[in-house]
């Protein structure tokens, strides 16, 4: 698994942590941040997390807009934390890093709703993020 691909379960892991118990994303990035400093072997998966993360918090509100715009009936308080989470992260790569092809963000969230979230999330998560795909 690349150093890429850990590092999104690292920023799905703080952002659902986050998201299901109500804190503030920037408080749970800080413990996380603790938690890293202590585990060096890990730095290369930690630095693209914490880039992650830190895009979502910066541009939550655009982010959002996406999701719900882009989501076809669906209300974000109504998806699965988890889905929510990962798309996030696909919304911020597709929008934000320049350096990530857009069939790579779209297929690693994909691959994360398949691994972390229920059946159907996967193409859920593949429609939304393909939609905004488009759009951008």
């Amino acid at each position: 698994m690349s150093a890429r691909s850990k590092a999104r379960k690292r920023a799905l892991d703080i952002l659902y942590q986050s998201d299901v118990r109500g804190d503030d994303l920037a408080v749970t990035l800080a413990a996380e941040a603790k938690r890293a400093a202590a585990e060096p072997a890990r730095e290369a998966s930690w630095l693209y997390a914490r880039e992650i993360v830190d895009g979502v918090i910066d541009a939550r509100d655009e982010i959002d807009e996406q999701i719900v715009t882009n989501a076809r009936d669906w209300k974000l308080e109504r998806m699965p934390a988890v889905d929510r989470a990962i798309l996030r992260i696909g919304v911020w790569e597709l929008l934000h890093n320049d350096e990530v092809p857009t069939a790579v963000a779209i297929d690693e969230a994909v691959e994360l709703a398949k691994e972390f979230s229920t059946d159907d999330s996967g193409s859920f998560v593949h429609g939304v993020l393909a939609r905004i795909a488009r759009a951008g």
